[in-house]
């Protein structure tokens, strides 16, 4: 079973599964405890023989005999905490970011610095002072943090953003803040809604740097993963029909989906969006959609922000920036394949599910199983939420890398239950 260590106020946090090490902390805590007993029962059940021998003996030199064995038990207990909690700490993983490290930039460790409250003590929250935010695995990536943080204050900032990206993918999320000035790329040629939506966009108003293509006619000659094969084609290609017409039983028509809502969807989140094409058929219905992705092999912030749709740069580690039960419709796609550990499937999915409206939907689209299995297991956990199927269909594709090899894919239209 997986142990969590926590630190409030650092905005750090260690998660590690339990080990033999802190199987060890326990016995020891266990031993503390039964050597703390002893010293107890002997302290006051101790009195020395020339005090059994002397009838005319004082009761109060017991009484500060005890009381100095009290006391040093008392130290003994509080010098056993420390160090428990010490060992702990180390056991379990869990630290903060040494700021007194070499060569960490001056930048990083003014961020992170603690500072006061100009009018002290907030009476509402009980906070003293402003902690940074900075990601929990931040530590284990301080090399590459100090270098995303060595730059010149109020100077142009390095075009360093596959170094944020990189430094996102590790678990160091949210990245601190800097004090400098992005590159800015002039964007001539952008139009407005509703022509944006499915205008090409140019391959001028986008950043190229730290990608392997320099064009989008490059993009489209690739696969980039399972939902986006040419997606940033807006003129030719299935694109353009996604979501209006259907290829295969798994595919399903968005104003079908929209129909279930009963007219009450205005507001959708959208899992693993490619270059927004969801999000752009959802504007057409007068739905906005925020969409969340990285820019992995491909600029889709800047492209999805180009048609006037609203990217989300996040990775899906993060806990998602909205307050509870806001969204009218959650979209996930094969992006919520996520990779390890089961639990990490499970902790996403109490996330989205925090986050959607009780009558909301849950649109499960083409999500990838790579085996029977791993289908059950996904099925076992969808049906935990008890979630009402609207729709739910099992399909096989063939797979498009040419080894004829069938792939299972789940897509299901869920409604979110009112709980008590």
């Amino acid at each position: 079973m997986g142990s969590v260590s926590l630190k409030i106020g650092d905005g750090t946090a260690r998660f590690k599964r339990a080990t033999l090490c802190s199987s060890a902390v326990n016995i020891l805590m266990l031993f503390s405890v039964i050597t703390t007993n002893l010293f107890a029962l002997y302290a006051f059940t101790f009195s020395p023989k020339q005090h059994l021998d002397n009838p005319f003996h004082h009761p109060h030199r017991n009484i500060s005999l005890i009381s100095q064995h009290v006391s040093l038990i008392i130290k003994e207990i509080d010098s056993s905490q420390r160090k428990l909690a010490q060992m702990e700490k180390e056991l379990l993983g869990y630290d903060t970011l040494d700021l007194s490290r070499p060569n960490l930039a001056p930048e990083l460790k003014l961020f992170l610095q603690h500072h006061q409250l100009p009018l002290g003590k907030d009476s509402r929250t009980g906070i003293t002072e402003m902690v940074a935010s900075v990601g929990h695995s931040c530590e284990k990536s301080a090399d590459l943090l100090s270098q995303y943080m060595s730059y010149k204050v109020s100077g142009p900032c390095p075009d360093d953003w596959s170094l944020a990206q990189k430094l996102i993918l590790k678990g160091c999320e949210p990245l601190p803040r800097r004090r400098c000035f992005a590159k800015t790329v002039p964007k001539p040629g952008l139009t407005s809604l509703p022509v944006s939506l499915w205008k090409p966009v140019s391959d001028k108003i986008v950043t190229w740097s730290g990608l392997g293509c320099k064009n989008f006619n490059c993009l489209n000659s690739k696969k980039l993963s399972r939902d986006c094969v040419g997606c940033f084609n807006l003129t030719n290609g299935y694109e353009t029909q996604k979501y209006v017409k259907a290829r295969s039983k798994n595919d399903f028509v968005m104003d079908d989906v929209l129909a279930l809502g009963s007219g009450g969807i205005r507001i959708g989140f959208d899992i693993g969006g490619g270059s927004g094409n969801f999000a752009a058929r959802m504007a057409e219905r007068n739905v906005t959609v925020i969409t969340n992705t990285l820019n992995v092999d491909a600029p889709h912030s800047e492209f999805i922000a180009a048609r006037g749709l609203f990217p989300l740069f996040l990775s899906l580690d993060h806990r998602f920036p909205f307050y509870d039960n806001v969204f009218d419709l959650v979209h996930a796609t094969s992006g919520l394949d996520v990779e390890g550990r089961p639990e990490k499937l499970e902790f996403l999915m109490f996330d989205l599910d925090r986050i959607l409206r009780a009558g909301g939907l849950f649109w499960l689209d083409n999500c990838y199983c790579s085996d029977d299995e791993k289908k059950r297991a996904l099925t076992r956990l969808i049906e935990r939420f008890g979630y009402k199927k609207l729709k739910w269909v099992v399909g096989e594709k063939t797979d498009a890398a040419g080894s004829g090899k069938p792939q299972v894919y789940l897509s299901a239209v869920l409604q979110k239950p009112v709980r008590i």
